[in-house]
């Protein structure tokens, strides 16, 4: 990261991370990126909107790393190698993913309503079209509750590995060691995935209701 854009946003990230909002600077936060103070102005609008940014640009387009959306028309196996491909992309930004997720813990200790509006934006809709898929791929009616659990199970599998990274380095299991590893584990999980589905028609064949 070597333009300004780029320099002030890391340490953006950096100094909310450890800071928070409120303790962070925006004097601090230019020094550290050897900027003129009025860049903030120039690139983000004022401390919120630069906030804002540290808290989703570094994740990429989607804050939740897939759009469900753009592959619906995927065989559904296919569509869950593609989704927890994406979902666990961020995974190989190394240092910069470990910021992002004490800001994201931070802000949910300290709120500025940057994590409200990640959900209505990003995670709500995400989760309704994966609900909207399965649906369609059992066969159903209409969207229960047991819809709304099968999708954040699946969902859930993945967001482990973001919350849980210092477990798994703690019990020294080569998981996320390298881009490689990554892309193993995205497609182990689309495979648990579709059995979790799979079990989960049968016991809808069986008469298992919804409760």
């Amino acid at each position: 990261m070597n333009d300004a854009r780029s320099r002030l946003l890391l340490s953006a990230l950096r100094l909310f991370a450890e800071k928070g909002y409120e303790a962070a600077s925006t004097r601090e936060i230019c020094e550290v990126a050897e900027v003129n103070i009025s860049a903030i102005r120039y690139y983000f609008g004022d401390k919120a909107g630069l906030y804002r940014a540290a808290f989703t640009e570094p994740m990429g387009e989607s804050s939740c790393g897939a759009n469900i959306d753009s592959y619906a028309d995927l065989p559904l196996r296919d569509a869950l190698s593609r989704f927890f491909s994406e979902f666990l992309e961020p995974l190989k930004k190394g240092e910069t993913l470990g910021l992002v997720m004490k800001l994201h813990f931070r802000e949910m200790i300290e709120p500025t309503g940057a994590w409200q509006q990640e959900i209505e934006a990003e995670i709500k809709p995400q989760h309704h079209a994966l609900v909207l898929r399965l649906k369609e791929h059992l066969g159903l009616a209409e969207i229960d509750t047991d819809l709304h659990r099968l999708a954040f199970s699946i969902v859930g599998m993945a967001v482990h590995f973001y919350v849980g990274q210092d477990i798994i380095t703690a019990i020294s299991i080569p998981l996320l060691n390298d881009r490689q590893a990554i892309d193993t584990l995205a497609e182990r999980l689309a495979g648990y995935a579709a059995s979790i589905i799979e079990g989960e028609a049968a016991r809808r064949s069986r008469g298992g209701g919804d409760a």
